[in-house]
């Protein structure tokens, strides 16, 4: 169950709240291109795949400022 729901896509709230971090700052990281920020456009919205966030933040890049 937990994977299927890492595979639900997840809107910029939902995908700041996982992360534990405030929606601003998630605006603020794709404005500013962090790295290998995994924010997909899809119309006007952003949007995430929390299984992405997951090896994002696995991956260490999270921490690159």
């Amino acid at each position: 169950m937990e994977e299927m729901m890492n595979d639900k896509w997840i809107n910029i709230e939902e995908a700041a709240k996982y992360l534990g971090i405030k929606p601003v700052t998630l605006r603020g990281w794709i404005r500013n291109g962090k790295e290998g920020l995994p924010a997909h456009k899809i119309g006007k919205q952003w949007k995430f795949k929390a299984s992405e966030l997951d090896e994002w933040v696995k991956s260490g890049k999270s921490a690159i400022e």
